[in-house]
């Protein structure tokens, strides 16, 4: 594994700009608030503008607000994208997304600098991308940005999209000055690389996670109606108490995962209670619930179970459920040619590595259906993800931008071509 006795001027140079990333939307307990389309987000795409026009690359933002660093070194030839996101959920940490799109700056102006100083011209141009709205915090559906891009969202339904007060996305963006004209490149392959946000690379002494599929996952959103009583006036067997009812919802969606153990990851990660005053039955809950597994069969028969149980909750709870259909993904395989191609850099480098799978989504998952990708991770310590201590090793964050950069050199050489 790299050390710190090790990093080159251009590594260490990585990891000051990573600090200077890290103060946009800074919290006090050492990590971010950068939800996408508000303030802190704009001023680190400003910076990142600034960073890429610095190394010769042409910036540009597209209709669905996902920002391009372009360099072009052959006219008229398809683009490796390569990139994260840079937006965070509330009191984040650092490194989920924004760690990426660094990264991928940084491989991308190694890369030029090589072809400028005189190695043979590659195949395919570059491309940095920061996605728009990946983590869904502000906005939903996640990913937002790659599926207007990759064809699997329509860009007026993304930018009609309302966050909690009512702005939309086309007023966030235009706010921050980040909806642009662009129809964004023609891309040929696409590489990202990401923090684990699991345990098993630090437990195993793993630099390079070798991502060879994405778990499958349903995701709803439920509204849980009862009716508006008073709390103390109200006998309980004539109340009708949406957030029991939510409650129980809470509940059957951690029991699903316990009957499904180390197979199936359950979560609520949302509530929106109405009217939320404290001597008022509510009315009203929304809430999101997702379900994820490995294996599609499991995921089907506690999809099954979970909505058996909404009818006996709505007797239970004397209320009713709405229930919409967020989105979803199957099961699917990155191309194994680019895992292939990952595991001989990785050798080549003497990078310790495996496959693993992605438990979470990634823009990477709406790009392999478009092109072949491929998808890296680099340790988390402790697993530690969407939360102020997340934390990734110098030395890891440095191994994985040189995994990278010479991922994204052969793919630019056209490795993968037939």
């Amino acid at each position: 594994m790299t050390t710190t006795t090790r990093f080159t001027a251009q590594d260490t140079a990585f990891v000051q700009d990573f600090h200077t990333m890290s103060a946009f939307g800074a919290t006090e307990n050492g990590g971010v608030d950068r939800q996408a389309a508000t303030i802190p987000d704009g001023e680190q795409r400003r910076w990142l503008s600034g960073l890429l026009e610095e190394h010769g690359f042409t910036v540009k933002f597209d209709h669905a607000g996902n920002q391009w660093g372009l360099y072009e070194a052959v006219p008229g030839a398809p683009f490796v994208v390569v990139g994260s996101h840079m937006d965070s959920q509330p009191t984040a940490g650092r490194y989920d997304g924004a760690y990426g799109v660094l990264a991928a700056a940084h491989a991308a102006f190694r890369l030029a600098a090589r072809w400028e100083a005189g190695a043979t011209a590659p195949t395919f141009n570059l491309a940095v991308v920061n996605w728009f709205n990946e983590e869904g915090s502000r906005f939903k559906p996640s990913m937002m940005g790659s599926s207007v891009y990759t064809g699997k969202l329509d860009l007026e339904d993304a930018l009609d999209t309302k966050d909690a007060a009512g702005i939309s996305v086309r007023d966030a963006l235009d706010a921050i000055g980040c909806r642009g004209t662009f129809e964004g490149p023609e891309a040929a392959y696409c590489a990202e690389i990401h923090i684990e946000q699991g345990r098993s690379l630090e437990r195993e002494g793993v630099t390079i996670g070798l991502v060879s599929s994405n778990w499958a996952a349903n995701k709803y959103e439920f509204v849980v109606h009862g009716e508006q009583a008073h709390t103390g006036s109200t006998v309980i067997a004539d109340r009708k108490d949406a957030l029991l009812g939510a409650s129980m919802l809470v509940v059957a969606a951690r029991e699903l995962a316990d009957r499904f153990p180390g197979v199936l990851h359950t979560s609520v990660g949302q509530l929106n209670v109405y009217p939320n005053s404290p001597v008022v039955v509510p009315s009203r809950v929304n809430l999101l619930l997702d379900l994820r597994s490995a294996d599609e069969a499991v995921l089907a028969e506690a999809d099954a179970l979970l909505h058996a149980r909404i009818t006996e909750i709505e007797r239970l709870a004397n209320v009713s459920v709405e229930k919409n259909h967020s989105h979803s993904w199957a099961v699917t395989p990155y191309q194994p040619e680019g895992v292939e191609l990952a595991a001989k850099v990785a050798a080549d480098l003497g990078l310790s590595n495996k496959e693993v799978m992605t438990l979470a989504g990634h823009d990477s998952t709406n790009m392999k259906d478009l092109v072949p990708t491929v998808m890296l991770f680099v340790p988390s310590v402790d697993g530690i993800s969407h939360n102020e201590h997340e934390y990734t090793k110098d030395e890891d964050i440095v191994a994985g931008l040189t995994m990278l950069t010479e991922v994204v050199a052969r793919l630019c050489d056209g490795a993968l071509e037939d």
